[in-house]
């Protein structure tokens, strides 16, 4: 009898530690918190920014996989997405895909840049960077570079973010880009917009856990348009709802200024 008894305890207290485990790793999954992204940053992607700590109420807004290469006019996804920016006064960075850069849909990409939005390099083709050879990602990076410069029609444009396909780097990767001139970026909000079919969670997971310095990472494209078309609905969301917390969404650029400037005066308090 006290043989059962301990084997119930001892099948009770597993049954436990596997709820609770289960439970935390939702948690963390969910909220997505930055001291695990800091203990797991060097594993992703070396060097990589997933997040920029400021005061101020700013947050950097990220799209990646356009531009939309399959649709036109109203359908166009890529489009639909700069239409809710422009409604809001919201700014992005767009980590574009420089095969998906054609004639019908080279206007958008000028568009992006008139509108005040920034330009990044998300490589030539929508594959995972880690699985590349050096050789190949380095030639990836730079074709991808010529190509979405050249689509822009402005000569002064440049690119300073990269984000690789997958958002994972090795550490030679990110040396290259860097040796490029590029700063990494990921992301410290990402709604699972690509798997998860649901922009109402999107958005929910977002706002819940904003906070000043966030990179939101959502896509374009995708199956069908999918991705985007979620995108937009996610837009619509979230938003206004940014606005009434206070908070102005930016490109990546231009938060990491801010967050420099912030970090830089709080520096100079603290030395007094």
């Amino acid at each position: 009898m006290a043989r059962f008894h301990f084997l119930i305890r001892y099948r009770l207290q597993i049954a436990v530690l596997v709820i609770g485990t289960l439970i935390a790793s939702m948690l963390v999954l969910w909220m997505q918190p930055r001291w695990a992204i800091d203990r797991l940053a060097t594993l992703i992607c070396p060097g990589a920014i997933f997040y920029l700590p400021t005061d101020q109420p700013i947050v950097a807004l990220t799209i990646d996989d356009g531009p939309d290469d399959l649709r036109t006019g109203d359908a166009n996804t890529t489009d639909r997405i700069l239409k809710v920016l422009a409604k809001y006064e919201a700014k992005a960075t767009f980590f574009l895909i420089s095969s998906r850069i054609s004639k019908q849909n080279q206007a958008l990409i000028t568009q992006m840049v008139n509108q005040g939005h920034e330009l990044g390099n998300h490589l030539t083709v929508d594959e995972p960077s880690i699985s590349l050879s050096l050789s190949e990602f380095q030639a990836a990076l730079l074709t991808a570079e010529q190509d979405i410069t050249l689509a822009t029609a402005n000569s002064n444009t440049s690119l300073e973010w990269m984000r690789p396909g997958s958002g994972r780097c090795n550490p030679e990767m990110a040396q290259i880009a860097q040796q490029q001139g590029y700063k990494i970026a990921l992301g410290s909000l990402w709604p699972y917009d690509t798997s998860l079919p649901s922009s109402t969670f999107a958005a929910q997971q977002i706002l819940a856990n904003v906070q000043p310095g966030s990179i939101i990472v959502l896509h374009d494209y995708g199956p069908n348009g999918d991705w985007g078309a979620r995108t937009v609905k996610t837009l619509n969301r979230i938003l206004p709802k940014l606005q009434q917390k206070g908070y102005r969404v930016v490109t990546l650029t231009e938060l990491y200024r801010e967050a420099s400037i912030s970090n830089s005066s709080s520096s100079h308090l603290s030395s007094h």
